[in-house]
């Protein structure tokens, strides 16, 4: 019997050489083996022999791939295995408008599938991102200025800057006397609010804030580094919002080398604000709405000799942002036509299809009757001779309708009722009928003859292509009224290759022994890899902190290209997006206990920073070679502290595991080249401290329970490793 309807995995050979192969190597041999033999033409007899042995081992290797590793992918197809599909980049889309939002002509909404790629070129297809939620682009009525001193994390004793002292007129702008943003004498942790109307959708908007004040010369500051913090509350912390110090034309209220003059005869500016792409609204100190703020940060360098003084405030929205996926969108695709039969499988035209959302489902219609919805299913283990059920492989666009089981004996039980009743002249008796039907089983419905078939929609893509650099959408490839520009301000992440053979067949064994539940941390494990390709590591302590009842908390490492070992990888970069955190939760969600509850969290990233001072063979001390040298100990210390690909066994650094000075010494001096190790000091860097880099004395470096080591190169946070060769000085 043929299993046509389980899933097909691709095969691999024990021996993959050919006919050819095997021939091509024999002749190549003979001048070796056999100099005299001279005419290595077919027509030669020797030729012959050797084509004929080449046939009969090219039978044996036929029947030898079949075994053993062939019966365990056989194996993994009964069991009801697929490989997993390529994972989806995720990014954020801006877009910049031509105007700014009017009450009067307003702009229509950003819907969901708008298409934007990078640019086409000869050697690289253009790759498109869609948008995944529609965009709405709100007004921006500010409804309270409030300011606060000292403010904690919310806020609490707010005065209102705006009742009896400042009007506002038709289009939102804001004007009165000058008002003081901090204190008199500002001190850090001053801050004022902006409260902008609830009703209006501001979410992932972007605004432009016309401020107008008294010219900077009193506030003592640097223009190019202003001690302020523009940010917005999103429903759990601050949000920073100014993602550029250019965006600011203010030059942090210094109005320096501003010339605009606003309605008061002041200098006038704009800053532009990147809105959260969730502005939740909410009530601090009985105000109720969308919360921007500007909080003052003091510093012995850069400090205010006093308070900036406002007289204009209006707020525009000039573009939005929404996340976007890596994928193109197939409407209504003919699939084929129905014969009728149980276990029909169709292909779509593409591969890589992504996971399904609720508008895209096969519509089967049968002839003279209305369209039909069909639902997908991961099996037909549950489904009824009457059930609308179908199964589709993501990898290769497989659709796959129930089958037809029958037992052994059903045919000849068939045979010998039909033989009772043509030849003996019986009649057909209820429960032999009976009994025959239950000796075969319809496992799910089956279109009927003629039916078409089409899928309504859906989207095709992944894979680590889509993890493209910043600015490197600007291609719109569908027409939108008032869009002026579009980019991606954020690179791409969580773009996965599809599964691989041999990565399932290490998979499937932990997944055998979870069996599609979360009950045990190894469970928990196992099925967060499950859930998405774009997973790189994750730990479920077996002893939870916080030890809350019921409240299970996975930490997980996402998978990030690792194109340049020489540079390491930041930690800003392992933070989980709001998509592959959205679509972990959904998973495990479906196969937790009931009463549990799965909480992510990013592993707390320690920094490691390594100086070392040693002697190198006299082979390695000039030129090119010193180069390469110190190229290879870069490159090695960043491989070796990588939370991916790094750690003792090379299979990434786990959580909780610390970091020894001796670590280091075995694998600089096991380095080609290298004669003695001189000096090796550790520094570290935590996100608690503001990355600060900090001497380590005791000679191990310990990230916690729930920490990870990491390491990566910025000028700025002076992360990176610093080789010096004796007789050199040391590099900046």
């Amino acid at each position: 019997m043929d299993f046509d309807f389980l899933t097909q995995l691709p095969k691999s050979d024990l021996d993959d050489r050919t006919f050819k192969d095997l021939v091509d190597e024999c002749l190549l041999r003979l001048p070796r083996y056999c100099p005299e033999w001279t005419n290595h033409n077919p027509s030669d007899p020797g030729v012959t022999i050797i084509e004929l042995f080449a046939w009969l081992t090219d039978q044996m290797l036929l029947r030898f791939n079949q075994v053993p590793r062939r019966n365990y992918v056989a194996f993994l197809e009964i069991l009801g295995i697929q490989l997993q599909p390529p994972a989806p980049a995720h990014t954020v889309l801006t877009f910049y408008l031509t105007r700014a939002q009017d009450a009067l002509r307003s702009v229509p909404v950003i819907p969901i599938g708008i298409e934007v790629s990078t640019e086409h070129s000869e050697n690289e297809p253009a790759i498109i991102f869609s948008t995944d939620q529609e965009l709405r682009i709100g007004l921006p009525w500010i409804r309270h200025f409030l300011t606060e001193e000292r403010a904690g994390g919310l806020p609490e004793q707010v005065q209102n800057r705006l009742t009896n002292q400042w009007t506002r007129d038709e289009f939102g702008r804001w004007t009165g006397r000058q008002q003081p943003v901090f204190q008199m004498m500002p001190q850090a942790g001053d801050c004022f609010y902006l409260v902008f109307d609830a009703i209006e959708p501001l979410d992932g908007n972007v605004i432009a804030l016309t401020i107008e004040g008294e010219p900077a010369g009193s506030t003592g500051i640097n223009p190019n580094r202003p001690p302020r913090q523009w940010e917005a509350w999103n429903g759990v912390e601050w949000q920073p919002v100014l993602l550029r110090e250019e965006d600011d034309g203010t030059r942090g209220f210094s109005f320096d080398d501003v010339e605009r003059r606003g309605p008061s005869g002041l200098r006038e500016a704009e800053v532009l604000l990147h809105l959260p792409l969730n502005w939740v609204p909410t009530t601090f100190s009985g105000y109720y709405g969308r919360w921007l703020r500007c909080r003052c940060q003091q510093s012995e360098n850069d400090r205010f000799s006093r308070s900036p003084q406002l007289t204009t405030l209006l707020a525009q929205s000039i573009g939005g942002r929404t996340q976007a996926s890596e994928c193109s969108r197939v409407m209504n695709e003919l699939v084929g036509e129905s014969d009728g039969t149980p276990g029909q499988s169709f292909f779509l035209q593409s591969q890589g299809i992504l996971a399904r959302q609720d508008e895209e489902y096969l519509q089967v219609t049968p002839t003279g009757e209305l369209p039909q919805r069909w639902r997908e299913v991961g099996n037909f283990a549950n489904s009824s001779a009457i059930d609308r059920h179908y199964t589709l492989d993501s990898r290769t666009g497989r659709i796959q309708f129930g089958p037809l089981i029958r037992e052994p004996k059903h045919l000849q039980e068939e045979v010998q009722l039909r033989r009772q009743v043509q030849w003996q002249g019986h009649s057909f008796n209820q429960a032999q009928v009976e009994r025959v039907e239950t000796l075969e089983r319809h496992y799910g419905a089956v279109p009927p003859q003629n039916a078409l078939l089409h899928i309504v929609s859906y989207r095709t893509g992944g894979g680590d292509r889509g993890n493209v650099p910043r600015h490197a959408l600007r291609v719109l490839k569908t027409a939108l009224p008032y869009v002026r520009q579009v980019t991606n301000l954020e690179p791409g992440r969580d773009g996965a290759d599809a599964e691989s053979l041999e990565e399932a067949v290490l998979r499937v064994p932990r997944m055998l022994r979870t069996r599609n539940r979360a009950v045990t941390s190894e469970d928990y494990e196992t099925l967060t890899l499950q859930a998405s390709r774009a997973v790189g590591r994750v730990y479920c302590p077996q002893k939870q902190p916080g030890g809350l009842p019921g409240v299970v908390t996975v930490y997980v490492v996402p998978r990030v290209n690792l194109p340049n070992l020489e540079q390491g990888i930041a930690p800003e970069q392992f933070s989980l997006s709001v998509p592959l955190r959205n679509e972990i939760e959904l998973f495990l969600g479906d196969r937790c206990m009931l009463g549990t509850q799965s909480f992510l969290q990013e592993p707390d990233y320690v920094g490691v920073s390594v100086q070392v001072v040693l002697g190198v063979e006299t082979d390695f001390q000039q030129g090119a070679a010193r180069l390469e040298l110190r190229r290879q100990l870069i490159q090695s210390l960043y491989q070796l502290l990588n939370p991916l690909t790094g750690g003792r066994q090379g299979t990434g650094w786990n959580m909780g595991v610390p970091l020894y000075q001796s670590d280091l010494v075995r694998l600089i001096q096991n380095t080609l080249g290298v004669q003695y190790l001189e000096t090796l000091q550790l520094f570290e860097l935590r996100r608690e401290t503001g990355w600060q880099r900090q001497l380590v004395t005791g000679g191990v470096i310990d990230p916690g329970l729930t920490g990870v080591i990491c390491s990566w190169a910025e000028v700025q946070r002076q992360s990176a490793h610093r080789i010096q060769f004796l007789g050199e000085e040391l590099e900046p």
